[in-house]
This record gives structure tokens, C-alpha cells and sequence, in this order.
């Protein structure tokens, strides 16, 4: 029988930083899924269910500054300081597994994705992963899009929040195509109360701090390029048909490079995949890892 509470486990990221996560199913093919930048772990919770029922054991991990991970004392959210996290959980999991996980990254944990494949193949190591499937990013993106995702991730990130209520407004008016949940219980997940207000749940120093995601060349634009023109493993993109973020030119840029990836379009989801279209977005993935070679 397959069992529905995760076990939950902490890692080791590449700054000897404690990374929180929980593990779904237990079966003898790994897969480690990185959630986007204003995400926690319990965005995939339910794609990891999924692959469980499937035959997976899934990990699903808050990645550095965010949910129950560790805050970086230096402030390092560099996009490749995020990439040397997954390194190092991936290490660990195929120490543990006897093989490399496959790594499902959605926006920033797609990043470290396709960075941390490129530091392999220019260091001469083997793969990092056995697979991986970008959620709704590619080296390149819309700038414009990417900056409305950017302001509201910033949007009273040190000031906080009087009430959970007034959190609800906030998300409700960034995500208008969503209903509006009638609990307020699932946000407390993506929060922190201190001195009686609400802060999400990442350290803002991630945009503001002395080593934010985007210090150098926009995010390490020419690196994914180049990183996704080496890949060595097979591939998936699974984009938002109504992404902000990727355009049909980027898939078109995407293919043209790594031309043995696959692609599945997600009609009416946005940025968040998972989060708009979850049954779609899971079946894709459970698809796309049935085909993978054992």
C-alpha cells in the first residue's frame, strides 16, 4: 500500500547548508524535484504523489533561503550557487539510489538545472541527473514578464504583512485566473509570523542582498545556452500556454538547441504549471519518465 505522508529529510547544500525535504513513494528510481523562486517544497507535493503511485521515489526540497531550508549567512542566491545545491543532493542521491536522479526544475530550480549540466560537461564529469525536465523556463525569457514575477516576489518582502487576508489580496490580484481559495490555511505555508505580522516565506535578500539571483549577466543568460546546447540526457519542456515568461520563440530557441528534447504546452496554465493545471502537468511528467530507458 502506498503511503501518503511524506518522510521527511534534511540535506546538505554546497555551503554546508541544511536543505529540508520530504520523500514520497519507495521505489528504486529517484527523482529530485526544485520548485520556482517564490515557491516551497509542498508546490510539487502533489506531482510527487503522482510519481510515487507510479513507482518513484520523489524528493521533493526547499531550496536555500526558502521554506524550511536554510537562510545563506552571506546572502549567496547567485543562480549557480543554486545549481552547486542540486549537485550536491544529487551526489547523495545517487550515492543512495546506485544512479543519478532525474531532476524536475520549475523557473529557478530549472536554472540550477541547466547550469548545473553545463559545470559538468565543461568539467568533464559525467551527468548530474538521468533526466531533466524544465518547467516553464529556457536559457532565454521574456524580460518583461520575468520583471512582474520579480516585483511581486519583492512587493513588501521586508516589511511583511498586517493579516493572512491581506496576503490573500495580494496573491488573488497577481493571479486573477485562479479562483480565489476559501481557506486561507494553505498560504501559512509560504509564510513566516514574526512580531505579529506575516513574511514570505524567502530570505529577501534573494533580490536585495549582497550576492542576489541576478548579480551578473541576467541570470547567467549565455551559460543555460550553452548548457542546454551540451546536454548529454534526455529532456522535457513543459511550458505554461499562457506563460508570462516563455513565448514561442523561446521553445523554437529551446528545440533548435537541444533538438532530442521533447515539449508538451499546457493550455490554460501560467507560470506556476503545477500550481494552474496540476492533473495535466503530472500526467506529462509520469509520461515522459515511463519512457525513459531503466
Amino acid at each position: 500500500m502506498l503511503e501518503r505522508a511524506p518522510r521527511t529529510e534534511t540535506f546538505t547544500g554546497s555551503a554546508n547548508n541544511k536543505l529540508a525535504g520530504d520523500f514520497y513513494g519507495k521505489g528504486e528510481r529517484p527523482v529530485l524535484l526544485l520548485h520556482g523562486g517564490g515557491q516551497t517544497r509542498h508546490a510539487f507535493a502533489g506531482t510527487a504523489q503522482e510519481l510515487a503511485k507510479a513507482g518513484w521515489s520523489a524528493l521533493v526540497l526547499d531550496q536555500r533561503g526558502r521554506g524550511d531550508s536554510d537562510w545563506i549567512e552571506d546572502g549567496r542566491y547567485t543562480a549557480p550557487d543554486f545549481a552547486r545545491d542540486a549537485i550536491a543532493v544529487s551526489t547523495e542521491l545517487t550515492k543512495r539510489f546506485g544512479r543519478p536522479p532525474v531532476l524536475v526544475g520549475a523557473s529557478l530550480g530549472g536554472m540550477g538545472g541547466m547550469l548545473a549540466e553545463g559545470m559538468a560537461f565543461h568539467e568533464k564529469r559525467a551527468p548530474n541527473f538521468a533526466a531533466l525536465v524544465l518547467v516553464d523556463v529556457t536559457p532565454r525569457f521574456d524580460a518583461e514578464g520575468a520583471s512582474r514575477v520579480r516585483d511581486f516576489m519583492r512587493g513588501k518582502s521586508f516589511e511583511g504583512f498586517a493579516t493572512i487576508d491581506e496576503v490573500a489580496d495580494a496573491v488573488a490580484l497577481y493571479l486573477p485566473h485562479r479562483p480565489r481559495p476559501s481557506s486561507t490555511d494553505g498560504l501559512r505555508k509560504n509564510l513566516r509570523q514574526r512580531d505579529g505580522r506575516w513574511f514570505w516565506h524567502w530570505d529577501p535578500r534573494f533580490f536585495d542582498g549582497p550576492h542576489p539571483v541576478s548579480e551578473e549577466r541576467h541570470l547567467y543568460e549565455e551559460e543555460r545556452v550553452d548548457a542546454v546546447r551540451n546536454l548529454r540526457i534526455p529532456a522535457l519542456l513543459v511550458r505554461g500556454g499562457s506563460s508570462e515568461l516563455v513565448k514561442e520563440e523561446h521553445v523554437k530557441e529551446f528545440l533548435a538547441l537541444a533538438p532530442q528534447a521533447k515539449f508538451v504546452d499546457v493550455a490554460g496554465a501560467r507560470h506556476m504549471v503545477a500550481g494552474d493545471r496540476n492533473d495535466v502537468f503530472s500526467a506529462a511528467i509520469v509520461d515522459f519518465l515511463s519512457q525513459l530507458p531503466e
